[in-house]
């Protein structure tokens, strides 16, 4: 094989071989550049790892082409592998092993079937395999695990943050033909699911020893609390719907000058009734201030009337124990038995009964009726809390009927149960606004205490 000064003027000077050709460089040992019948060219360095000794044989690295790097540049490269090698590296090991290293894809996988599936619930388990479809595989899952860097997960945490809507997924049915699919809560979760799964694969050393974690310090967007709670005249509408959905039914929403408008029944004809058990399970929401899937996967085995109790075995916080006022009692007694399930699916009865999967399409009519478009039926726990907060009820006590773990999570109700300190204030205002002049009626604080006021 030539060996050659490697300069700009020689390379350019070489000329396309009948077969492959490497020229080394008379000035570093091991470091030439390979040239190829079809045109195109390489920088290489050629090495015997280890010990060295004709025994041992030779490894060959690319480090790029001509179009890229300059002789210079790929010469100061060759040195700096060539100083690592006689140190004990093998960058053509190193690079094997990198491209034999797993993928996120691969990470995620591992991480869903032996962490995820057996130590998380079902329902959190289906929403991490939802994010990491729709989100994080699209983006990152043929990108090497080790290679992801905190830079890449913040390009990845804003691009999701900043996606609005998306055509729905084929076969889907009963869904808006565009639907929102990013949005800065969602990026938040995807960006949780990567650092629990970056985390536990570090953890097991399934990525190279010293990896740090690429998702860890990258900022969260700031997510607002969404505080909705029904009002004493929105409940009653509320109630009012739900008497109307069990009984006469409620009204269809149509579009009067749309394509078959003319086919459409007489408008007192346009009505539908919805069954005992969805509606009473609107009920129980409000009533118990329970979870969503609380009601709909209770069992009867789990009502205990004597005790008026609900035993759950699992919810989101564990096992629980909600207790039941007398009118969700009441409800409850007034229900016929139909199968498992206290609220009864298309289903029950059967040898393969299920659970009522959602109570959307009464909701939205419900709500529709009500005039309470865009409230979610989360929204009647918090408005279950609302009640008891207002009633003066302790936030250790409201904690303990909605099942909550930590006490951080009933302190969004604290500032609605300050009416006891607001009649303070005031007396206490109208008593300094007397003395200003400001109309206000003196009453004397110790009068208030002995109870001699009206």
């Amino acid at each position: 094989m030539p060996v050659i000064k490697i300069a700009r003027r020689t390379v350019a000077a070489i000329q396309t071989p009948k077969k492959p050709v490497v020229y080394y460089d008379e000035g570093l040992k091991g470091f030439g550049l390979i040239v190829r019948p079809s045109g195109s060219r390489s920088w290489i360095i050629e090495y015997r790892p280890g010990s060295g000794g004709r025994g041992t044989a030779k490894k060959r690295v690319v480090l790029g082409n001509p179009e890229t790097l300059t002789p210079e540049q790929a010469r100061d490269m060759a040195k700096d592998m060539l100083a690592k090698v006689r140190l004990g590296a093998d960058p053509a090991a190193d690079r094997a092993e990198a491209r034999a290293a797993d993928t996120v894809a691969e990470i995620a996988g591992e991480w869903l079937s032996r962490h995820v599936g057996p130590k998380r619930k079902a329902a959190t388990a289906k929403q991490y395999r939802a994010v990491l479809d729709t989100h994080i595989l699209p983006a990152i899952g043929t990108r090497k695990a080790a290679t992801l860097t905190r830079n890449d997960i913040a390009k990845l945490h804003s691009a999701i943050a900043c996606k609005k809507t998306g055509a729905k997924k084929p076969g889907a049915r009963r869904t808006a033909a565009q639907k929102t699919r990013g949005g800065p809560v969602i990026a938040n979760r995807a960006l949780a699911v990567l650092k629990a799964m970056f985390s536990w694969a570090i953890g097991l050393g399934l990525l190279p020893e010293g990896t740090s974690n690429p998702a860890t310090a990258v900022e969260a967007f700031k997510e607002k609390g969404r505080e909705r709670f029904l009002s004493s005249g929105e409940m009653q509408l509320l109630g009012d719907a739900l008497r109307l959905a069990e009984t006469d039914g409620l009204p269809w929403q149509v579009q009067e000058d749309g394509p078959g408008a003319k086919y459409l029944p007489a408008p007192e004809k346009r009505r539908v009734s919805f069954d005992v058990h969805s509606v009473a399970a609107i009920r129980l929401l409000l009533l118990t201030g329970a979870r969503v899937r609380e009601i709909l996967d209770l069992e009867w085995q789990h009502v205990d009337f004597a005790r008026g109790i609900l035993r759950l075995p699992d919810s989101k916080t564990g096992a629980k124990v909600i207790v039941l006022g007398a009118t969700a009692l009441s409800v409850l007694e007034g229900l016929p038995r139909v199968g498992r399930y206290v609220i009864a699916s298309s289903s029950a009865g059967t040898p393969n009964e299920k659970p009522r999967a959602d109570l959307k399409r009464l909701w939205r009519a419900v709500c529709r009726a009500a005039g309470i478009e865009g409230t979610r039926p989360h929204d009647l726990r918090h408005s279950n809390a609302a009640i008891g907060a207002g009633a003066g009820l302790s936030l250790h006590q409201i904690g303990g009927l909605l099942g909550h773990s930590q006490t951080s999570t009933t302190k969004r109700y604290a500032h609605l149960a300050a009416d006891p300190q607001r009649r303070a204030a005031d007396l206490i205002g109208a008593e300094i606004g007397a003395a200003l002049g400001l109309g206000a009626e003196v009453v004397a604080i110790d009068t208030v205490r002995k109870g001699k006021t009206a």
